[in-house]
């Protein structure tokens, strides 16, 4: 069975920094792309960033220039580095991924993690 782990919400003053990790475990094959995705109360799940196997990026525009993401392919994990963390960052914080395993390609979830900014 294939699982996503994710660590490093938590809660942080306006202006600071938090870093998301998320890793992949199971019978895995390959892993495409990798993502975070956020959603506050509300709203909408959507796309904050994502990046391929050869690491090309994609941000949403609220996030670029202050949000980086980063995988490291032999942990199987992917990365996300928070910095000038304003109070609508405010979500919970979900990672995705693209995975060939013993269950064939599929797109999975990792369970959320809340990130709180105070203003």
């Amino acid at each position: 069975q294939v699982q996503l782990v994710e660590s490093g919400g938590g809660l942080v003053q306006s202006g600071g920094s938090l870093r998301l990790s998320c890793a992949a475990s199971g019978s895995i094959f390959t892993i495409y792309t990798m993502g975070w995705y956020r959603q506050a109360p509300g709203k909408q799940r959507d796309l904050v960033a994502d990046i391929t196997r050869t690491d090309i990026t994609n941000y949403a525009d609220s996030v670029k220039g202050r949000f980086t993401i980063s995988r490291d392919n032999a942990k199987n994990t992917v990365y996300l580095q928070m910095d000038n963390l304003k109070p609508e960052d405010t979500a919970v914080y979900y990672c995705n991924a693209r995975i060939w395993s013993d269950y064939g390609l599929r797109n999975y979830w990792g369970q959320g993690t809340q990130v709180t900014v105070s203003s």
